[in-house]
């Protein structure tokens, strides 16, 4: 996946592009060239209203772009291309990473456009290609009939291009007569309001005067909209980070409707909350996979050089495991299934089933009590470490750690920074006893590969020493970070 990094201007009737060479930049036109672009979506534009597209081009074939942010003047977006020369045949691969946002709606042709691109590439003095300023006139087709036209000129930058040298791009653009900025996309240009509505879920602005179905309606549209965010990078694999912020909102997801279980109705959340399992063991996999890969990683790379052939093969053994789990990750993402999750949360976001005595009760009369049970639940945990302190012990601490830091980040919403305080000396709990379980872990495996493979078992071995004293500091330090979490002046709803 590339990142596209772009400016477009609006342009008056009759501007013509300057001539944009400078000093220590060479600018190269090439020939004109036309044309046509088959956008496709929804038929409520639910790609458009996130701020997505999938277009086919004539003798480019198929384009994915998915917002991936940007600042200021600079419009980001991740852009993936695939081959294809039917605009009637959608690749499987290019449908999956707009699956989150299509779910089991059914795509078609949206709009038509034909467009005569004039473009300039701008290299360095030694023919790097730097930017690429693109003229284009396009016309929206309504079967063979022009039904409109406009004009934009584009400057787009090459990968780790300084944005500071598309501002000076742009500048010369508007000092020979180009208008502002205007970052609208083509497709949102043409269609109007309708693709510049809001998305299906929408995350709301709470303060302390809201109920719980407020609170609970935040609270799962927050994880909703994160977990749709990285969908597309958990498929693509690439990023370890997408499969970590997706099991994130999983679990979120799945701890709120526990924290708030008693506003909601139990044959609707329940439910909800064994399909929200079953999609976080799938992530569960590839994510365990990736962190033991990256400390296996960490670790070989503080042993002798003469080693490093041995860390190597125990690489490719967790990379054959993580394989093996992302092919079920991936058949899941596939399914009807995670279709019907996303439908629910959908709903959930939108309208959850608070029940009827409770929905409209202020948040902050109800909260307090919501949130004591996750803590006393945690304290007991705690509590028990005095007489069985083993590592499972210490996973259940992490467990309730968690809760009861995913409850009150939920509460800011409305208690605002004494919640937010709870939430950051539940983190750094939650981080010690998460480092212990991750050491944990990859001694275990490590152990077992050593036994499996006699010839890995001195490098395995030294690892696994490097582990177990990850895991030996990480229990030294957990109870300094109870100590601060405990403190009565956090416990801001008592």
């Amino acid at each position: 996946m590339t990142l596209e990094r772009e400016t477009k201007l609006q342009v008056p009737p009759g501007f013509r592009l300057p001539e944009l060479g400078s000093d220590g930049i060479v600018a190269a036109e090439g020939e004109a060239q036309r044309f046509a672009t088959t956008y496709v979506d929804t038929e409520d534009l639910r790609l458009a209203r996130w701020g997505s597209s999938l277009r086919h081009r004539e003798a480019q074939g198929w384009t994915v772009k998915l917002p991936a942010g940007g600042g200021g003047d600079l419009l980001a977006r991740d852009e993936r291309v695939f081959e294809g020369d039917d605009p009637r045949k959608l690749p499987v691969s290019a449908a999956d990473l707009v699956r989150a946002y299509v779910r089991g709606a059914e795509l078609a042709p949206v709009l038509q456009f034909r467009t005569v691109r004039r473009s300039v590439d701008l290299n360095d003095e030694l023919g790097r290609r730097l930017a690429v300023v693109t003229d284009d006139e396009v016309s929206t087709m309504v079967g063979r009939r022009v039904a409109a036209r406009f004009r934009e000129i584009e400057v787009e930058l090459d990968d780790g291009v300084p944005k500071e040298t598309g501002e000076a791009i742009v500048r010369q653009l508007q000092a020979a007569g180009a208008g502002q900025i205007d970052n609208v996309p083509k497709l949102h240009r043409a269609l109007g309001s309708r693709a510049e509505a809001p998305p299906d879920v929408v995350v709301p602005t709470l303060d302390r005067a809201a109920d719980v179905r407020d609170v609970v309606r935040a609270a799962v549209s927050a994880s909703f909209v994160r977990l749709v965010r990285h969908d597309a990078g958990v498929r693509l694999g690439e990023d370890p980070e997408a499969v970590h912020q997706a099991r994130v909102a999983t679990r979120r997801l799945r701890s709120d409707l526990r924290t708030f279980r008693d506003a909601l109705e139990p044959s609707w959340s329940g439910p909800l909350r064994d399909e929200l399992k079953w999609l976080g063991l799938a992530l569960a996999g590839v994510r365990d996979a990736e962190v033991l890969r990256e400390r296996i990683r960490s670790g070989g790379a503080r042993l002798r050089p003469q080693d490093r052939g041995a860390v190597d093969r125990l690489l490719h053994a967790v990379d054959r495991r993580r394989d093996d789990v992302r092919t079920v990750l991936i058949g899941a993402l596939r399914s009807e299934r995670y279709v019907a999750v996303l439908d629910a949360l959908v709903e959930a976001s939108n309208d959850p089933r608070v029940l009827d005595g409770i929905a409209i009760t202020p948040a902050a009369t109800v909260l307090p009590s919501m949130l004591d049970a996750p803590w006393k639940e945690l304290a007991a945990a705690v509590d028990r470490l005095a007489e069985d302190d083993g590592d499972e012990a210490l996973h259940t601490a992490r467990i309730h750690t968690k809760r009861a830091r995913y409850g009150s980040e939920a509460a800011a919403l409305v208690f605002g920074k004494k919640a937010r305080a709870f939430a950051e000396g539940a983190a750094t709990l939650q981080d010690v006893l998460g480092e212990h379980q991750d050491a944990v872990v990859a001694g275990a495996w490590l152990r077992e590969t050593a036994a499996a493979e006699p010839d890995l078992a001195f490098v395995a071995g030294q690892l696994a020493a490097f582990e177990a004293l990850a895991a030996q500091e990480a229990r030294r330090r957990w109870p300094e970070a109870w100590s601060t979490l405990s403190r009565k002046k956090l416990r801001f709803w008592s």
